[in-house]
C-alpha cells in the first residue's frame, strides 16, 4: 500500500484508488519528458516545468544503451533494471518515431569492448567475466576476430569482446522527439523552474529534475561531472567504423559512439565535481585514448567539447517512487550514467504508479526510503540478476 491521498487503495476506508486530476512533472530531460508523455497517454492532465527543457545531462549524453557492458560488480538489481529497459527499447523507439516522424538514430550494430595493452585487456576481462557469470550475452574475441568486425581498430589492440545487445540512440534527437510526442499528447510545457513542492488535493508531482532533485526533495542526489567530445568525419562521410567501441588505452577508459551522419562521440570523464568547465587535460586524455584505439580519428574535426552533470546516488542506482511521508511526490531521478537506457522502463513504471496507485515489484530496490531506513529493515539484495529480466538479451 502506498498510503492515502493521491495513492488511495481499495483497502483504504476512503474507497477505491482515485487517479490524480493533474500530474506536475519537474524536469524536462529525457526522463521527465518520457514520464509526462506516458502519463498523458493514460488520460491525465500533465504540466511539465523546466526553464530549458533538454539542456541538462540529456544534451551531453552519448546515448549508449548498454545493459551488458554497464553491468558492474555489486549492482545486480540495477543490472536487472537495465536489462528490462533495454528489452523495451525497440518497441519504445518504434512507437516514438511513429508518433513524431523523428529518426532517433537508433542503431543495433552492437558494442565492442577492447583492451590496448596486456594490462588493459586484463582489466576488461575481469569485468566481462563477471558479466558472463550473470548470464549476460558477451562474447570474447581474439584480435583477428575484432579487426574482422572493425578494421579501423588499431593493430596494437590485444583483444576484446562483443556485446551484441548493447545498442545506441542519439539523445538530442530523442529529446526533440519526446517533447513533440508529449505536446501532441496534451502535455503543457512551462519554461520555468520549480523552487518548492506544494500540496494540493488531486495533484501528484513527479520530480525528474536530475541534480536539482536534492534541493526539492532532500534526496542524496549529487552531481557527477562528465566531459565529452564530438568529432566529425572529414568531407561529410560516415565514420570509418560502425560499432560502439568501449575500451581501455594505457589505463584510460574511453568510449567511441559513431553516428550515421559522420559524428563520433568520445567520452567521458567521471569527476566528483559540480562545475561544467571543459579542461584541456580531459580533452587531451580522451583524444589520446580514442586515437590509440582508432587511429583514423586523428584526422577528424573536433566540433564540440562539453561537460554535464550526471545525477548520482550513493549506490549508483536511480530513485523511483514516492517520498517517505509524501505520497503525492514521486521521485524519478538519480539515474547517473544510465538515464538514456533507463528511459522506457522509468517512464512506464512511474506512469503506472501515478495513474493506478500500484507499485510494480521492479520498483522495490529503488525506493526513495532506502537511504534512510535502518539496516536490516529492507529485504536483502539478491545475489544474481533474475532470469526473467534477462529475457530478450540473448544473442
Amino acid at each position: 500500500m502506498l498510503g492515502r491521498g493521491p495513492f488511495a487503495t481499495e483497502s483504504d476506508n476512503r474507497g477505491p484508488f482515485l487517479a490524480p486530476e493533474e500530474v506536475v512533472v519537474v524536469g524536462g530531460g529525457v526522463i521527465g519528458l518520457a514520464v509526462a508523455w506516458r502519463c498523458a497517454q493514460r488520460g491525465v492532465r500533465v504540466r511539465l516545468h523546466d526553464p530549458a527543457p533538454g539542456s541538462g545531462a540529456s544534451h551531453v549524453a552519448a546515448g549508449m544503451l548498454s545493459p551488458v557492458v554497464e553491468a558492474h560488480f555489486g549492482e545486480d538489481e540495477l543490472t536487472g533494471l537495465l536489462a528490462d529497459s533495454a528489452r523495451r527499447w525497440p518497441a519504445f523507439a518504434a512507437e516514438l518515431t511513429g508518433a513524431t516522424g523523428v529518426d532517433l538514430g537508433y542503431r543495433t550494430d552492437g558494442t565492442l569492448v577492447v583492451g590496448l595493452t596486456g594490462d588493459d585487456l586484463a582489466e576488461a576481462r575481469r569485468l566481462w567475466s563477471y558479466q558472463e557469470g550473470l548470464g549476460l550475452p558477451i562474447t570474447p574475441l581474439r584480435p583477428s576476430e575484432l579487426r574482422r568486425r572493425e578494421p579501423a581498430l588499431s593493430l596494437r589492440v590485444r583483444g576484446g569482446a562483443f556485446a551484441a545487445t548493447d545498442h545506441q540512440i542519439d539523445p538530442r534527437r530523442l529529446v526533440a522527439a519526446l517533447r513533440t510526442a508529449a505536446e501532441r499528447a496534451g502535455v503543457e510545457i512551462v519554461d520555468s523552474g520549480v523552487t518548492a513542492l506544494s500540496r494540493r488535493p488531486g495533484r501528484v508531482t513527479v520530480v525528474a529534475a536530475g541534480t536539482g532533485a536534492t534541493a526539492l526533495t532532500g534526496l542524496p542526489v549529487r552531481p557527477v561531472k562528465g566531459q565529452i567530445l564530438r568529432l566529425r568525419a572529414p568531407d561529410g562521410a560516415p565514420p570509418g567504423f560502425r560499432h560502439v567501441i568501449r575500451g581501455y588505452a594505457d589505463g584510460e577508459p574511453v568510449y567511441l559512439v559513431p553516428r550515421a551522419d559522420g559524428e563520433v562521440v568520445v567520452g567521458a570523464t567521471v569527476e566528483e565535481r559540480s562545475d561544467t568547465a571543459v579542461s584541456a587535460g580531459a580533452v587531451l586524455r580522451l583524444l589520446r585514448a580514442a586515437v590509440d584505439l582508432v587511429p583514423e580519428l586523428a584526422e577528424y574535426d573536433l566540433v564540440e567539447t562539453v561537460a554535464g552533470l550526471r545525477p548520482g546516488t550513493p549506490d549508483n542506482a536511480p530513485v523511483l517512487g514516492p517520498l517517505p511521508g509524501r505520497p503525492d511526490v514521486v521521485a524519478a531521478t538519480g539515474h547517473h550514467r544510465h538515464g538514456i537506457v533507463l528511459t522506457p522502463v522509468t517512464a512506464d513504471l512511474i506512469a503506472d504508479l501515478v495513474t493506478t496507485g500500484v507499485a510494480d515489484p521492479l520498483l522495490a530496490p529503488f525506493r526513495a526510503d532506502r537511504f534512510t531506513v535502518p539496516v536490516g529493515s529492507m529485504a536483502p539484495a539478491s545475489s544474481s540478476v533474475p532470469a526473467e529480466l534477462l529475457r530478450g538479451l540473448s544473442c
